[in-house]
């Protein structure tokens, strides 16, 4: 006789089945006829938009909308998009790969990396594996009375020594989004590695994975970096919540004020690609994927319906897993997602800030997969 957990264990395989059968049965057509329900209307409010949608081993692309309207320049799936905190799991899979090829572990305190933090206090008990995990109690972004403008790296290290952990800043102990703690976790891993930001980024992930046109700012006119030209050519113009431009296309933004420190840009083509590893769809790319998958693990968990891995957030939708990220500044919105046992993921570019590419995100990957119940509204809001 079975016991109950075998039973249960064969009921969630069917189910896994069936939601997996189900996206499959969808046709390119049904599914552009599902994003473009549910992006028009952004696009109609002004907004130029990207998508990439990977259905059991294949790729669709489709794009809406203008990336500059003062040119009456159409958004094409070579467009470049500012991807805002999409980019920490850029950063959490060049980790998940040096924890796999034993060059580090989780457990490492960063300043065992940065040794300008051995002289502070609380900042020694933060680890690799908390900051990625956004446990490490650190707050979105550094918070000193006084300080204007952004910092630039010395500033941010002294912030750091000098950073206090109140009971509800506990490393290890609480889930807080932290965008410091991603800049700090960047800063360690140049240092391991010795080498700058993007040239890391490059050799280590996006030359790997042929991804051409995705890209860092490299050493400019800003002491952040800047776009090189040929990709600056590319960018969109990003659009305020209300429609007005903000900045050039290509600019950089942030808190923070060092070269490499500014924010990554790719195209819909590339996310399509780095969308495909992440679902394990790769066949020469095993060594990489593995890492991409450990980076997808819960860590933390914040509530039975959301728990926290590396950058990646787990959330339970009824019996399915949502595997996301999202992103977003005053001129971009963008999302990354996948319900990994439908083999189903999608990519979503937005040139306009503060709209709703998660919840958009999410209902087309539950639409494909037939699931027409509400889909769950948790998570950490990245910027």
């Amino acid at each position: 006789m079975w016991s109950k957990t075998a039973a249960l264990r064969m009921a969630a395989v069917a189910g896994f089945a069936a939601i997996a059968a189900s996206a499959s049965a969808a046709t390119d057509a049904e599914v552009e006829q599902l994003v473009s329900r549910h992006i028009q209307p952004i696009v109609n409010a002004g907004a130029g938009a990207a998508v990439a949608v990977h259905l059991d081993g294949r790729t669709l692309l489709f794009n809406y909308g203008l990336a500059d309207r003062s040119r009456n320049q159409p958004v094409s799936s070579d467009s470049l998009f500012n991807l805002a905190s999409v980019g920490k799991v850029f950063i959490a899979t060049l980790l998940a790969q040096a924890v796999k090829q034993d060059e580090l572990a989780l457990d490492d305190p960063v300043a065992k990396y940065l040794t300008a933090l051995q002289r502070g206090g609380d900042i020694r008990k933060v680890t690799l594996g908390q900051l990625a995990s956004h446990t490490s109690g650190l707050p979105r972004t550094p918070q000193e009375s006084g300080h204007k403008g952004a910092y630039s790296r010395p500033e941010f290290l002294n912030y750091l020594v000098n950073w206090k952990a109140d009971s509800g800043h506990e490393p290890g102990k609480q889930d807080i989004y932290s965008n410091a703690a991603f800049a700090l976790l960047q800063l360690a891993l140049q240092r391991r590695f010795d080498m700058p930001a993007a040239q890391l980024m490059h050799q280590r992930l996006l030359q790997r994975l042929g991804m051409t046109s995705t890209t860092l700012p490299v050493p400019g006119a800003q002491s952040r970096g800047e776009l090189a030209p040929a990709f600056k050519r590319r960018a969109v113009q990003g659009y305020g919540p209300m429609g007005r431009p903000i900045g050039a296309p290509g600019d950089e933004g942030g808190a923070y004020d060092w070269p490499g420190s500014g924010q990554l840009f790719s195209s819909a083509r590339d996310m399509a690609i780095f969308l495909a590893a992440n679902l394990g769809a790769l066949a020469d790319h095993r060594p990489l994927q593995d890492a991409m998958s450990f980076a997808q693990q819960g860590v933390f968990e914040v509530n039975p319906r959301f728990t926290q891995g590396l950058a990646w957030e787990r959330m339970r939708n009824g019996d399915v897993t949502i595997i996301d990220k999202n992103g977003g500044l005053d001129n971009t919105s963008t999302f990354i997602g996948m319900i990994p046992q439908a083999r189903l993921g999608i990519v979503i570019l937005i040139n306009r800030g503060k709209q709703p590419a998660t919840r958009i995100g999410r209902r087309i990957m539950l639409d494909i997969t037939g699931d027409n119940g509400p889909a769950v509204e948790e998570g950490n809001e990245g910027d």
